[in-house]
């Protein structure tokens, strides 16, 4: 009995090293993951623990509107927007193009009513949720590819100042309002001005740990 256990024991030791190892493997992945997809490029104006303040360059982004609460949002948000950059469009020459992932993906409230297509049993709403990536900065108005489906809309984003929250773990509704009052109290703090409603900007892959995403509350301000 004894020599059974000490085998048993040696295999989970075993067992542990091989999940060590796989999970370090898993974070360098997940590291050339992230450094690989572009980002907005921004100017750090202020940082102060998990607050940051930011000024953006212009940009360009692909935003829909969606119905449903914030998860069912950003899932049909994600799906609609990933058809398009993956090849649902119409490029030069009447050709359709890839174009390449950015982070990240951004959610925000909406008051704007939205259609209900059916057959989505849903009642319908006065409130709303834009879903948006930022294009990838080699695209201007001109040349990027023109969405086939109408529920994607391009717009182009003037130098924009934002205050910024960034923490991790999964994000709930209930997790968003606790991060906005954060944020808020900071913008009060420093005296700032906001100028829009709060976003949700989620920058890893939905098969990431919990404990290595990155999540940001952003506000414009002035």
């Amino acid at each position: 009995m004894m020599a059974i256990s000490r085998q048993s024991l040696k295999q989970l030791n075993q067992l542990l090293r091989h999940a060590a190892i796989l999970s370090t493997l898993t974070l360098l992945i997940f590291s050339n993951f992230a450094m690989a997809i572009e980002e907005p490029k921004f100017t750090l104006l202020e940082k102060e623990e998990s607050f940051e303040l930011r000024a953006y360059q212009p940009k360009l982004i692909a935003e829909v509107l969606v119905d449903g609460d914030m998860s069912e949002a950003t899932s049909k948000g994600f799906k609609l927007i990933a058809d398009f950059i993956f090849g649902n469009n119409t490029a030069q020459f009447g050709k359709s193009e890839k174009i390449s992932m950015t982070a990240p993906v951004a959610v925000k409230a909406s008051a704007e009513k939205i259609s209900m297509t059916a057959p989505v049993g849903l009642q319908q709403s006065n409130h709303g949720w834009r879903v948006y990536f930022v294009m990838p900065s080699q695209y201007t108005l001109q040349t990027l590819p023109k969405p086939n489906n109408s529920k994607v809309q391009i717009k182009q984003m003037p130098e924009q100042k934002f205050a910024v929250i960034r923490f991790s773990g999964l994000v709930g509704e209930e997790k968003m309002t606790q991060k906005e009052a954060e944020l808020n109290q900071w913008i009060e703090r420093k005296s700032l001005k906001a100028l829009s409603s709060p976003e949700l900007a989620r920058y890893n892959p939905p098969w990431t740990l919990p404990f290595l995403r990155r999540n940001e509350i952003m506000v414009e301000v002035e």
